[in-house]
């Protein structure tokens, strides 16, 4: 239980970290400080509910483009996001839309890789040593 508490976590930091560096990076992507736990937390939700529906879809019709699973669902979950609250909006046609998939895929792909690593290790170590006591 633990473990899927500190997963849930890394994909919401993950994901919040992904949102942040979008919007320094791209003048277009906007974050309200009021909105943006509800960003984040819809963003997650369409990501876990909608990606395994593409990629189940992705299989059955267009095996090729299984790659750009999280990238459609990416863009997906920042269009819903965007559409529910004031926490996020994108601006200025299709390029920033574009640039905020690409950059807020990138990042939490990044973090959902070296979060756990940092995480997960600790736990592992204090099971250690609490085992070797």
């Amino acid at each position: 239980m633990v473990v899927f508490l500190i997963r849930t976590g890394i994909f919401l930091g993950s994901a919040a970290l992904g949102l942040w560096v979008a919007s320094l990076l791209i003048d277009d992507v906007h974050l309200s400080v009021g909105g943006f736990i509800l960003a984040v937390v819809v963003y997650c939700l369409v990501q876990w509910i909608l990606t395994p529906f593409i990629l189940k879809m992705t299989r059955r019709y267009a095996n090729a483009f299984i790659g750009g699973v999280g990238l459609v669902s990416a863009f997906l979950g920042l269009l819903i996001a965007s559409l529910i609250g004031d926490g996020l909006s994108i601006t200025g046609g299709v390029v920033p839309w574009v640039l905020a998939t690409l950059v807020v895929w990138l990042v939490t792909a990044i973090a959902s890789l070296v979060l756990p690593l940092i995480f997960l290790r600790n736990r592992r170590q204090e099971r250690k040593g609490a085992a070797a006591a």
